[in-house]
């Protein structure tokens, strides 16, 4: 009787060990960025406004041996690897920006989204799609590559060229105008198609104060292609789009 209530013991014990060890083994690492950002008032738009910036950046997951990411702060390990994609398109509207004025509201939309990169020591190049919701319900997506330059182990600049895309359901909800909005304003129906939507360049820097806490800036430049181009939104507005923002980023790793 006394050997078998030390194995319950032991086995019980084993257990409870092993339990912390585990939810150990599963954990998934992010950071969230809180700053101010300068743009264009709405896509197409020439005026500009000044914004909340928020922004989401994923890190890594770990799950048993399943691992994906190699987590925020670290020098990113070479090669392909898979990451998340998010972005934000702030709310147009009409009260705002009278010269809208008999077009409808659009509300703040939110992407998600997957992408792929390949990463060099000092170069990366990479692509995304990202799935609308809220504003838009339309499929966008970034092409892109960089140049890495890292001056300390707190620095890291990146700079290079972007391709972004669209299919006809976002093009239609930012630079379209259905007959019914002509009749209401003073634009002209404009169906809006989807494909390459705009090109330009970006350059970033990161400045990590730890392994938790870092300033980030980023200044953005887009010429609207195409349909962004042609729509007579862009027309009475301008094609050339420029973004600035400036935040600080917070990293969290959960476990469970």
């Amino acid at each position: 009787m006394r050997s078998t209530s030390l194995a319950a013991l032991v086995a019980t014990s084993s257990v409870a060990f092993a339990l912390p060890l585990a939810a150990q083994d599963r954990s998934f690492n992010f950071a969230v960025r809180a700053g101010v950002a300068t743009g264009p008032s709405y896509p197409g738009s020439d005026e500009y406004e000044a914004m909340p910036d928020l922004g989401f950046t994923f890190g890594s997951l770990n799950w048993g041996r399943f691992a994906i990411g190699d987590g925020i702060g670290k020098i990113p390990s070479t090669g392909f690897a898979l990451r998340g994609a998010f972005n934000v398109v702030g709310s147009r509207k009409v009260d705002d920006n009278p010269e809208l004025a008999g077009l409808g509201d659009i509300d703040t939309a939110v992407e998600l989204g997957l992408g792929v990169v390949y990463r060099e020591t000092n170069w990366q190049a990479f692509g995304e799609v990202r799935h609308g919701f809220g504003g838009h319900h339309g499929v966008v997506g970034t092409l892109g590559a960089d140049l890495i330059y890292r001056p300390t182990e707190r620095w890291t600049i990146t700079a290079g060229p972007r391709l972004n895309l669209g299919n006809t359901e976002y093009a239609a909800t930012y630079y379209g105008i259905s007959a019914a909005d002509a009749a209401a304003s003073s634009f002209a129906a404009y169906d809006a198609d989807g494909g390459i939507l705009g090109s330009g360049a970006e350059i970033g820097a990161v400045y990590r104060f730890d392994n938790n806490w870092a300033f980030e800036g980023l200044l953005a430049y887009e010429k609207l292609r195409n349909s962004a181009a042609d729509s007579p939104i862009t027309a009475n507005g301008s094609d050339d789009q420029w973004t600035l923002r400036l935040g600080f980023s917070r990293a969290f790793t959960l476990r469970f």
